[in-house]
């Protein structure tokens, strides 16, 4: 059995050059937010690539847990069904409950 692990995280010449093009095009003409942005970039593409490597360790070895990890590690953000009715609940007012519960039963009656 020959041994894939571990291989080094650099992103590739062409990927970077694309970044560098992004900020270029979607920041403001700032060089420093420009080199936040690529270093950004940067940091989570090699968290992306030890993720990916870490799966492919746990289905190499047998394991169900490739799934569970990657969604520890990458949550999915709330939806907006979800984050409507946590502020709801935040700013609930006992003088207002009529309001209050037609929102919720609003939010509630929506898919996420």
């Amino acid at each position: 059995m020959t041994q894939d692990y571990p291989k080094p995280i650099t992103p590739s010449p062409e990927l970077v050059r694309q970044w560098w093009v992004d900020a270029q095009k979607n920041l403001s003409p700032d060089v420093v937010c420009w080199v936040n942005h690529i270093a950004t970039r940067a940091a989570q593409w090699g968290a992306d690539q030890e993720l990916d490597a870490c799966c492919k360790v746990l289905k190499d070895w047998g394991s169900c847990l490739s799934p569970d990890l990657r969604a520890a590690r990458r949550p999915k953000p709330p939806s907006l069904k979800a984050q409507a009715l946590e502020a709801m609940h935040r700013n609930w007012n006992p003088h207002n409950n009529d309001d209050f519960a037609t929102i919720r039963r609003a939010l509630e009656a929506l898919n996420d």
